[in-house]
């Protein structure tokens, strides 16, 4: 709750994530037993870009200990987009495999578009493909984008229904702005997506009582942008230099030291909304497993 200094309370993604897996490690545990086999995530990573390389040795290490198969699949940077194709192909054949990412991004020979519509939507639990980007805007079954389900399942958490909020999503990605508000118009808010052109973007965000920040822009939006009591949702990680030279610290896309003294609920940064991502990955994986072997999964189970 919110203390006596007015702070906001902070939203613990990392503690949630925790929680998250766990689940997903159940469901993992009866899901062999029912299959005779692991569910499995493949993971492809195209080049040596070093970020990309610590995120996916963090996917494998989480699939395993959910219980999962983890398969990695690691090319060099000058491998021909056609031999990317012919991998993600003999994935897609793969019963073993139930969830296939191809980390991004691709180098620049590549066409990632391309890389994705390649994968079986099926098994596409990064939830990129045209297919399952249709099925999120028209209310079908498929896979969501792992950051913005994380985002909402935070959300529900911290506030419960969201039907009638008013929510203004700062961003326009393919990978969260854009599916972030489909998921929130179908919780019924009210939803604004806003942008770098959008006309007094201070007095929109301020109508608001969700924030979401995803733009990319470190410590942009300011305490005095936000409505009184507003939950926070800060998907931004922007590297700026720290106080100590040579030294950089990690900071969100909202200016958490002034956005605390409004906000009723922020996530921080780090550990708000980032935990999040590989868990949702881990909970599309398992869900994947469950269809793509017909066994049935009760809707919102995890």
């Amino acid at each position: 709750m919110t203390d006596t200094t007015n702070r906001a309370e902070i939203i613990d993604g990392k503690a949630f994530a925790e929680q998250l897996r766990t689940r997903v490690a159940g469901f993992a545990e009866s899901f062999e037993k029912a299959a005779g086999r692991k569910a499995g995530l493949a993971v492809v990573l195209v080049g040596e870009d070093p970020a990309s390389q610590v995120y996916v040795r963090s996917k494998g290490k989480q699939t395993v200990a959910c219980g999962m198969a983890s398969f990695e699949h690691r090319l060099p940077a000058e491998t021909p987009e056609a031999e990317l194709l012919a991998l993600v192909e003999q994935l897609n054949n793969d019963p073993a495999v139930d969830g296939i990412l191809v980390q991004l991004p691709l180098p620049a020979h590549m066409d990632e578009a391309k890389v994705i519509a390649t994968i079986n939507p099926d098994k596409d639990v990064d939830g990129f493909h045209v297919i399952n980007v249709g099925r999120l805007g028209t209310g079908l079954p498929g896979f969501v984008p792992c950051t913005p389900l994380g985002c909402v399942m935070l959300l529900k958490d911290r506030l419960g229904s969201l039907s009638g909020l008013d929510t203004v999503v700062i961003g326009r990605s393919n990978i969260v702005g854009k599916p972030m508000a489909q998921l929130l118009l179908q919780e019924s808010c009210t939803v604004t997506i806003a942008h770098s052109r959008t006309k007094d973007l201070p007095g929109v965000v301020r109508r608001a009582d969700i924030v979401v920040a995803a733009v990319g822009r470190p410590e942009m939006v300011k305490g005095d942008w936000l409505k009184p009591g507003a939950t926070v949702i800060d998907v931004g990680i922007n590297r700026i230099p720290a106080a100590e030279e040579g030294k950089t610290r990690l900071v969100g896309d909202v200016d958490f030291a002034s956005a605390a003294e409004v906000a009723g609920a922020i996530t921080p940064v780090p550990g708000g909304v980032g935990p999040m991502t590989i868990a949702v990955l881990l909970r599309n994986t398992i869900v994947a497993a469950h269809r793509n072997a017909g066994i049935v999964l009760a809707e919102g189970a995890i």
